[in-house]
């Protein structure tokens, strides 16, 4: 039988056989559907188990078998890359027309849009014992007046500094500490 005689067959052959281009077996080759074996003569196919691949290669694919459930399961990665990667490109097309409709405003600007307030903020609160101070002065005692305002005075900058350390990441603090020295 042909099985007994071990047929080796060059790439021409087959590809006459299988009725395809040399380039097509080939391909068939890298996509491991069918396989060469090394003889004296340099890489042949082997005839029948050459062919009986084939065929059942064709099956495969007119029954809509897959090829091998690695396939499958690389095709559905593909695939759910695939609509991962449309999903953010929606995602992006979606927020950078909503950066050029001018929904979004730069990082920048905010930061100082707050700082500039937080100044306004602060002087104003700072002012606030001194100004009370002033309504109440004909009312109380100067030294009274005074300790009040003293008073007054530190609980707002208390305040202030533990908004300034609510607003502050950790790694902030460790600079703000570094930069100031110790007065001895």
């Amino acid at each position: 039988m042909l099985e007994e005689q071990n047929t080796y067959c060059r790439v021409e052959v087959i590809s006459s056989l299988f009725g395809v281009t040399v380039r097509r077996v080939q391909q068939l080759t890298q996509e491991g559907i069918i396989s060469t074996t090394k003889t004296l003569e340099g890489n042949r196919y082997e005839l029948v188990p050459t062919t009986q691949k084939y065929i059942k290669y064709l099956s495969d694919r007119a029954y809509g078998k897959s090829k091998s459930e690695r396939e499958m399961e690389l095709r559905e990665q593909k695939l759910q890359a695939e609509i991962a990667l449309k999903e953010s490109q929606g995602e992006m097309h979606r927020l950078k027309t909503e950066i050029a409709s001018g929904k979004y405003i730069d990082i920048e600007e905010v930061k100082m849009d707050y700082s500039r307030f937080f100044v306004s903020f602060k002087k104003f609160a700072l002012s606030l014992p001194s100004r009370l101070v002033g309504r109440i002065i004909g009312h109380c005692d100067p030294v009274e007046l005074r300790a009040v305002e003293k008073d007054l005075s530190s609980e707002v900058i208390r305040l202030m500094d533990s908004f300034v350390v609510a607003g502050c990441t950790h790694e902030e603090l460790e600079k703000k500490k570094r930069g100031k020295k110790s007065v001895p």
